[in-house]
């Protein structure tokens, strides 16, 4: 037989990994846990089973958490709080550094665990989910370091609730709890039903490194116990799962003044160019799908592959799927293992019972149990709803596209936005197509790459907030310094029912760059504090909210490619034409609030437009500094457009502090100007018309916010909205703003307008989000 034959006809032999290092450990729990709250786990009670999804085999029986149990960890992480935090940074870095090192020593026995819990195959568990564990530990203990000089000004949040998915259940942990403990916050976590052993494992760790008793707590259950801990006393939810969960979670966090990051699920294109090269590709669309059975909320389950090369990309593909290996998780050979759950894996067949396309699926044998095949299905449209739908599975769809134009419309149309992956040797190719998908993440010529130190998060309805890197601690911290309450102002009242000299003042909407008649064609007359007339202001309805935000869509793709020089022209000639009219406007503002500051606020509105046209071109991109040997670019994006309720207490400074900010990032705005006090309002719109501002990037209503505050937080094309007017219509905002899972920012409290800590980058991180674009190099 010849050598090449030889290499022809080999086949992998069996290599399995020694499960009884988990076994031992099992027994020596007495295989039933309970919950780990104060630093010692309680007695097990009633439960459930966890089993290994491999074999059917019964692993231990775990304890289905209560409220009485939600509330015992709760009270237990408040009042380890205080002195957590006073521990210091440094105090703090020691234990997570502890963590770590831990986590290394006991690195075979978390791996095996993990694969025994959840079906995943070892060499996944070994080289990709335990190192990545221990270099969030690693990172953040080094955060925990330097949060007292480099994070000066912001304070941790307090006891931080999180819920954390059965796909990735280490890592997922050590993505919660390593950002939170290094800024001073306690938690009390939830692992999922399926894989909670992990998380118990840790518990252990946790005493051996000295973690005060009540800084990390765990308390297992299923749905239920979540949805206890949501509802729950709690200053953060921290959430990564299905989009349908986190939508619920919105909902019941809504006016509840609580901090909120949701990691949700994706459908993630992965962009196959006709340059590509075609054995790269295939290996990284490999592990882009078929990573940890396709359980993976960034899994690349949509190939779009350009026309000209689909047949044999496909082809090659075919081929490639045919040599991977289904079975044992804990045999080193194995590609692909189990599937969690029975529950999951008869998901995954109703999805994709009901397709149009044409399936291939690897012919490697089936071992019995919970295992489903690498399955291909292509030839479908884009809106069919395997393109749509995510399977959560090993099951990847496919699509064609002619021009990159095409590629980047179809992997767009998507609710989802968590990741994106795009092969091509042209690398300007790839570097102009980047900025234009929605995705938070996006991998050049590879797939499927994290880091600490780089940000991972979602657009759209995959989530909000970022986990990683400096942009993950703002998420954990909030800011101190002195601040007010927002409180809304009542109208002035009046007896007048005509203005002096006859002169009729009736102020229009500013609504794609030209003074517009409101829809309903209403209006209410506006009062100085004597009682006199002033004018009347335009009462805003739905529809012109709708108008609104239209003509800001069709702005933004605009506004945004607009370079940051470009944008802080504008900002300063707007300042400039304000100044011009200063003394004006300080009368105007005299006259309408009864205040006699008016020549100060003026004098500081025109100092706040020069900051932000300071910070149109300066706040920067970065590189990471990320372990590989790729660079991971953090790319400041515009958030979209931006729905804004603007406080009464400073009419023109508070609109001027919340529009200059989206004006400076490239996010167009609808802005609801101040209720009571509305015509200052109109007067800027005429400066904003003779200020160079395109169509469309500022819009102002007037009128009764109530009225159309729930169609604002509704639209499905607004991507924020912020409340600085009535926290009376925070729960509105937040409940509507499920819908799309939109981002809202809406205080109860804020730094009085007049004085420098309302400007900055609190502002700007709210008018962006992250887009992490990773780009490997060397041969």
């Amino acid at each position: 037989m010849k050598i090449s034959e030889i290499f022809e006809t080999m086949d992998y032999g069996p290599a399995p990994e020694s499960s009884e290092v988990v076994h031992e450990w099992l027994d020596s729990k007495g295989r039933a846990f309970g919950h780990f709250i104060a630093g010692r786990f309680t007695a097990p009670g009633d439960g459930f089973l966890t089993r290994n999804p491999a074999s059917s085999e019964v692993l231990a029986k775990i304890t289905q958490g209560t409220k009485a149990d939600i509330d015992q960890a709760i009270e237990a992480a408040r009042a380890a709080q205080p002195a957590w935090a006073r521990l210091g940074g440094h105090g703090r870095a020691r234990i997570l550094y502890a963590l770590a090192r831990l986590l290394q020593k006991h690195a075979r026995l978390f791996a095996v665990l993990e694969t025994m819990d959840n079906g995943k195959p070892i060499r996944e568990t070994r080289d990709i989910d335990v190192p990545l564990a221990q270099r969030h530990f690693y990172y953040h203990a080094g955060i925990a370091q330097l949060f007292d000089t480099e994070l000066e000004g912001r304070a941790p949040l307090g006891v931080c609730g999180q819920i954390i998915p059965w796909n990735f259940p280490l890592l997922m942990l050590a993505w919660k709890l390593a950002p939170a403990l290094a800024t001073g916050n306690t938690v009390v976590l939830k692992p999922a039903e399926y894989t909670p052993l992990t998380a118990l494992l840790f518990a252990d760790l946790c005493r051996e490194a000295g973690v005060p008793p009540g800084v990390v707590n765990i308390v297992t259950g299923d749905g239920e116990t979540g949805a206890t801990l949501v509802d729950a006393q709690v200053d953060k939810i921290a959430f990564t799962g299905s989009t349908a969960v986190g939508r619920r979670i919105r909902e019941a966090t809504a006016g509840r003044d609580i901090a909120l990051t949701l990691e949700l699920g994706g459908k993630s294109p992965f962009l196959v160019f006709e340059d590509a090269d075609f054995e790269s590709a295939i290996e990284g669309l490999v592990d882009a799908i078929w990573l940890n059975q396709g359980e993976v909320c960034c899994a690349g389950s949509r190939l779009l592959v350009q026309e000209g090369i689909a047949d044999a990309f496909l082809a090659r593909l075919k081929q490639r799927m045919e040599r991977l290996r289904v079975g044992d998780p804990l045999d080193k050979c194995t590609d692909i293992g189990a599937i969690v759950d029975p529950v999951q894996l008869t998901s995954i067949h109703e999805k994709v019972e009901t397709h149009a396309g044409e399936v291939f699926r690897a012919s490697a044998p089936m071992p019995e149990g919970c295992f489903y095949p690498p399955t291909l299905i292509s030839g479908l449209s884009p809106s069919d709803p395997l393109m749509q739908e995510e399977i959560f599975g090993p099951v990847l769809v496919s699509t064609t596209f002619r021009t990159p134009q095409e590629a980047v419309q179809i992997a767009n149309n998507s609710r989802y936005g968590l990741a994106a992956s795009i092969w091509s040797e042209n690398i300007n190719l790839a570097l102009h197509m980047a900025p234009q998908l929605a995705a938070g993440v996006v991998w050049v010529n590879s797939s499927n790459v994290f880091d600490a130190a780089a940000g991972f998060g979602g657009v759209r309805e995959s989530g909000f907030g970022r986990e990683g890197g400096w942009e993950g601690i703002y998420a954990y911290t909030k800011a101190v310094g002195k601040t007010v309450p927002i409180e809304p102002i009542a109208p002035f009242a009046g007896g007048q029912t005509h203005a002096k000299g006859g002169i009729d003042r009736t102020a229009k909407l500013f609504i794609g760059g030209k003074q517009t008649r409101p829809d309903g064609g209403y209006s209410r007359k506006v009062f100085g504090p004597g009682g006199q007339l002033l004018g009347q202001a335009s009462l805003a309805n739905r529809k012109d909210i709708r108008n609104a935000v239209e003509v800001a869509v069709s702005a933004s793709t605009g506004w945004a490619g607009t370079s940051g020089h470009a944008r802080a022209q504008i900002l300063y000639f707007l300042a400039e034409n304000l100044d011009l009219r200063a003394k004006e406007f300080a009368a105007r503002l005299n006259a309408t609030t009864g205040r006699r500051d008016g020549v100060r606020e003026v004098s500081v509105a025109i100092s706040r437009l020069f900051s932000y046209a300071a910070w149109a071109d300066k706040y920067d991109d970065a590189a990471k500094p990320v372990p590989h040997r790729a660079l991971a670019l953090a790319m400041q994006e515009p958030v979209g457009v931006a729905g804004v309720l603007c406080p009464d207490a400073r009419p023109l400074l508070g609109l001027v502090s919340l529009m200059a900010p989206l004006m400076a990032m490239g996010t167009p705005s609808v802005l609801h100007a101040s209720e009571a006090f509305p015509l200052i309002a109109a007067d800027f719109a005429q400066v904003l018309e003779t200020s160079d501002v395109p169509p469309g990037v500022v819009n102002i209503v007037t009128g009764d916010r109530r009225q159309t505050v729930e169609t604002m937080a509704r639209h499905m094309a607004l991507a924020t909205v912020w409340n600085f007017a009535d926290p009376a219509l925070n729960d509105t905002i937040e409940r509507a703003a499920a819908g799309n899972l939109k981002r809202t920012w809406c205080p109860r409290k804020t730094p009085d307008w007049m004085h420098p800590q309302a400007e900055g980058r609190a502002f700007l991180r709210a008018a962006t989000h992250i887009k992490t674009v990773w780009i490997p190099y060397g041969e």
